[in-house]
């Protein structure tokens, strides 16, 4: 809570306590003050002036008390204190009321028209009652100055009492108007920075989930594909080993490739996660560690594919090693030797799309594949890729299973979940589910956005 906002409460409840409670009790302190001081000089000179002009003493008093006792009112009835002591002009009291008066006039948020014509009233009965008084007792003195003397005099006492106090009200009004207008806005920056810190928290926290769901799907895809093959081929290395020793032994080597390739990626993955987390890092400013932690993904998925080359990135620049289309076929190959009956078909000519959508592409393949071994032993698949203008639509088909041995390989329900949120990120479509023949089908189509810009 803001110490605006405080003193307001504090307010609220009455609490005899705090910077706002010691302020009014000053205000207040001051006003009867004031005001004491006024009635007894409103008495004081009204006695005079009815003993002077022969009327009752007691008249003055009367007059004097409640005139004075009006600088009370000073704070929330400004006008009618003015008022009250331009009314009392004539009878040559209430000079302290006038003064005090017009300075809280001035200063107060009274409409700055209405301040005018009320100072000009009070300079006007000034001007008058300073003029006849000095003449009056000039002629008691048997002393008979020039006219312009005489105004002179007289305009030079009417400014005097009225000038002063207004200019030092319209400054003081001014400056609590800046101060509020000052603090208002400080409490609305305020406001508008701690709505920002939350909108780059959540912003944060967003981003690092993003970061998160990214490394969690590009692991799934480089280790879980190769993994399962592995466990594929460890299963027919079981079956055939003592029936067939060449056939074990080859199926030992495709296991050990395998592995070795799954060990590499698995290694350069961590070792790139390592490294966001360490100190070399730390050194980096904040911009420098958000793309380091966004090329995560790009280096996990280097080097999925030796044959992966001749693509474009996002920029028209060299893919390198990373999986793209032209891999389709060794991605192909590893399935057929693991024992799936798989075939690839390719329509339209062939041509290199932007990288994330070669990659994509590449990914929906992978993980459509490593369904069909892990929930479809055995079942033929079909993957069909279509070149078009400005996308890229593929499908991976696979039949019901021959009720081959099942290689018991688990399954995190995240392959399908993943290639939706692939595809979606690139504008596309992503349609799955199981045929009539009691199959399952994989239907993707990825545009070409780099080409479209």
């Amino acid at each position: 809570m803001t110490t605006t906002g405080a003193i307001a409460e504090a307010g609220a409840r009455g609490a005899p306590s705090g910077p706002w409670w010691w302020a009014r009790r000053r205000s207040m302190a001051l006003d009867v003050a004031l005001a004491l001081v006024s009635v007894l000089e409103c008495v004081l000179e009204g006695v005079q002036f009815a003993g002077e002009h022969g009327l009752p003493t007691g008249l003055g008093a009367v007059v004097g008390i409640p005139a004075g006792a009006s600088l009370l009112l000073r704070r929330r009835w400004p006008v009618a204190v003015v008022l009250v002591s331009i009314a009392i002009t004539p009878a040559e009291m209430g000079f302290l009321l006038s003064i005090v008066g017009l300075y809280t006039l001035a200063a107060s948020e009274v409409p700055r028209r209405i301040t005018a014509v009320l100072a000009g009233a009070s300079l006007a009965g000034t001007l008058i009652v300073t003029f006849v008084r000095f003449q009056q007792d000039m002629a008691q003195d048997g002393y008979q100055p020039g006219f312009w003397v005489v105004v002179a005099f007289t305009v030079a006492m009417a400014l005097g009492l009225t000038a002063p106090p207004v200019l030092l009200g319209l400054y003081v009004g001014a400056r609590r108007r800046l101060v509020d207008s000052l603090r208002e806005r400080a409490d609305g920056l305020e406001r508008e920075l701690s709505l920002l810190a939350d909108r780059a928290e959540e912003r944060a926290v967003w981003a690092r989930n993003e970061e998160r769901t990214r490394i969690a799907r590009e692991m799934h895809d480089v280790v879980a594909h190769r993994v399962s093959l592995m466990v594929v081929h460890a299963a027919a290395l079981q079956a055939v080993a003592l029936k067939d020793p060449e056939k074990a032994s080859k199926n030992a080597g495709l296991v050990g490739d395998m592995g070795r390739q799954a060990l590499t990626e698995l290694r350069e993955m961590l070792g790139v996660l390592r490294t966001s987390s360490d100190g070399m890092v730390a050194e980096k400013p904040a911009a420098a560690q958000t793309q380091r932690l966004a090329a995560v993904a790009a280096v996990a998925s280097a080097r999925v594919s030796a044959g992966a080359a001749g693509g474009h990135d996002d920029d028209g620049g060299p893919v390198g090693d990373g999986p793209c289309l032209d891999g389709l076929a060794d991605l192909v190959g590893q399935s057929r030797a693991a024992g799936m009956a798989v075939e690839l078909s390719v329509e339209g000519e062939e041509r290199a799309y932007g990288r994330r959508v070669e990659r994509t592409a590449y990914r929906v393949v992978q993980e459509a594949l490593t369904n069909v071994h892990k929930h479809a032993p055995g079942a033929k698949a079909q993957v069909r890729l279509a070149h078009r203008e400005g996308e890229v639509a593929l499908q991976v088909e696979n039949g019901p299973s021959d009720g081959g041995a099942d290689a018991g390989l688990p399954s995190g329900g995240n392959g399908l979940v993943g290639m939706r949120e692939r595809v979606s990120a690139l504008g596309g479509v992503f349609v799955s589910g199981p045929t009539e023949a009691g199959g399952f089908r994989v239907s993707a189509v990825i545009p070409d956005r780099v080409r479209a810009v």
